[in-house]
């Protein structure tokens, strides 16, 4: 799972195996795992994706998000500490990068992946993994699943330099994008 020399990631179709060491993949088409919660008639059809873990003590927060950097260099990654995050577009497509942390809680640079998606198919990510989002046009339109008090954390640290507690966003050496 290492990343080339050059620093560059090529960017991939997400796929269950894949994803996996990163999260789930969300999106899959019916029918869905052994075991899942599942209906289908002729008029309708809903199945389990996926149990949203927002860590202890946690309250799950839906977020619209949209991304408009469609810049192909990665140099800051982001991990939540405590909670998973779901990110699906919605409106326009987006690359989803991410890498596991090392045993320090750094990013991992040699896991770095690149996932393609597009509006219906997402990611959610384990708490501990780092991350970064481009989009491929103009503007995408997300939903997002995250932990409510990780956003709050967020926003009080980008907005008024709070100390981040749930939150940690780390400088790397820029890695680029390929197709």
């Amino acid at each position: 799972m290492g990343m080339p020399i050059n620093n560059a990631v090529s960017i991939q179709c997400p796929d269950s195996i894949a994803v996996a060491p990163f999260g789930w993949t969300l999106g899959k088409p019916y029918p869905p795992e052994a075991g899942a919660t599942a209906y289908r008639n002729t008029a309708t059809a809903f199945w389990q994706e996926h149990l949203f873990d927002p860590g202890p003590d946690g309250e799950v927060e839906i977020l619209w998000v949209t991304y408009n950097d469609t810049s192909q260099a990665i140099d800051r990654l982001e991990v939540h500490h405590l909670t998973q995050q779901a990110v699906v577009p919605l409106i326009g497509e987006i690359i989803q990068v991410v890498a596991l942390s090392d045993g320090e809680g750094a990013p991992d640079l040699a896991t770095v992946r690149a996932f393609h998606l597009s509006p219906g198919v997402g990611i959610c990510m384990h708490p501990g993994v780092w991350h970064a989002t481009r989009t491929i046009g103009p503007e995408a339109t997300c939903l997002m699943l995250t932990r409510r008090s990780t956003t709050v954390d967020l926003i009080g640290h980008l907005a008024n330099a709070h100390p981040a507690r749930e939150t940690s966003l780390r400088n790397i050496q820029q890695i680029h994008m390929t197709r």
